[in-house]
């Protein structure tokens, strides 16, 4: 028996049927990708530097390394970040840097629509990369982006290679100095006075749990106690903080050389990587990762426990551990499939949570001190 259909039915049915033929019509002119949905070949094609400059950011991608690109705390250096952050200033767009593991992983990514140029003297294009144009200081891009490679060219001038090189050299000599701990650096031992800043770290390291003089020791090691410190890599203050933590924790780039909230403003960090680490059960142990976290960042100590414990040792180990924040300095480990933050100055976050702990050793030692300000350390 055949009954009348309800109008309301047939123009539901009817509309979804023009739906479906058009999404699978839009699904037909994607590209595929190894690195998940990609753009449409009508969009690539027609992505150049006009839409770019229209979203206000440059993606760009490069290899990880001391001369590429790397993060220190928080913020990327190395000189092909350094020259790709220039050029996407220039044209009006913030930089957005990306990483991959080999020469062919930056070409697909490049391919795919996941960056608008290789940031990276690649030199002559493998066989096949016909879509693809080098421009003048050896950067790729699509070749479909036209405007790109000539906004490029007109960037890159005879000469500015050295000067970026140059410029990267002079910042990173101003590292940190290698602080002695032989001796704690005490404002009177006598009275087992650290510094003028005691009474700041008693009240804030005592709402995270840790013994105040292991706070004074991070301090010393950061800045020497000085609150008007800058360092090479732009962190500020007693405890050295980068504008952007600053901005994450609630302190206002106007208070960061204050010392209350310097300090109370770093409190608030090491109980948030404290967190970050809640899986380390040994307390002690546990504060070893916060320190390196704090100097050389939660990712890159992540990526040396995965290298130790894929090598057969225990990742909840800092001596283990240690090992390979170390080694993050070499390619053969920064490139590493397990590895997703790329090179670590390895040697320089190894000594300073040694350092820290080797001071914070001998301000126990001074029998003053752990009478008149001992803390219990609960983290």
């Amino acid at each position: 028996m055949i009954t009348q259909r309800n109008p309301f039915f047939l123009i539901v049915l009817a509309a979804s049927l023009i739906i479906t033929s058009c999404s699978q019509k839009q699904e037909s002119h994607q590209t595929s990708s190894m690195f998940g949905q990609a753009d449409t070949e009508e969009d690539l094609a027609g992505y150049d530097l006009s839409d770019i400059q229209a979203s206000g950011e440059l993606i760009a991608v490069t290899l990880s390394g001391p001369d590429t690109y790397y993060e220190y705390r928080g913020r990327g250096f190395g000189l092909q970040f350094d020259m790709a952050e220039a050029f996407a200033h220039a044209i009006g767009a913030k930089l957005r840097m990306e990483m991959a593991t080999d020469t062919a992983e930056l070409l697909a990514k490049l391919t795919a629509g996941e960056a608008d140029m290789v940031a990276l003297e690649i030199g002559t294009l493998p066989a096949g990369q016909d879509d693809m144009l080098a421009c003048a200081n050896q950067w790729v891009v699509r070749k479909s982006a036209s405007e790109l490679a000539a906004a490029i060219d007109n960037w890159w001038q005879p000469g500015m290679k050295e000067q970026f090189l140059n410029a990267e050299k002079q910042r990173t000599s101003k590292g940190h100095s290698v602080r002695r701990t032989a001796r704690p650096v005490m404002l009177s031992q006598a009275d087992g006075i650290i510094s003028k800043y005691d009474e700041l770290f008693i009240r804030h390291a005592s709402t995270i749990g840790w013994d105040w003089r292991l706070m004074a020791a991070q301090c010393y090691q950061e800045s020497a106690f000085d609150p008007n410190a800058v360092s090479w890599a732009g962190a500020r203050g007693l405890m050295q903080i980068m504008p952007g933590t600053a901005a994450h924790l609630g302190l206002p780039l106007t208070a960061i050389y204050e010392p209350e909230q310097n300090i109370a403003a770093s409190a608030r960090y090491l109980h948030e990587l404290s967190g970050k680490f809640a899986d380390i059960p040994d307390r002690m142990e546990r504060l070893n990762f916060i320190l390196a976290a704090y100097n050389g960042g939660h990712g890159h100590v992540r990526d040396a426990m995965a290298l130790a414990r894929k090598n057969g040792r225990n990742p909840h180990r800092w001596a283990d551990v240690d090992t390979y924040i170390l080694a993050l300095a070499r390619p053969e480990y920064y490139r590493d499939p397990v590895v997703q933050n790329g090179y670590l100055r390895g040697s320089e976050t190894s000594g300073y949570v040694r350092q820290i702990m080797d001071r914070w050793a001998a301000y126990r030692g001074s029998a003053r001190a752990v009478s008149t300000y001992s803390q219990p350390s609960r983290s």
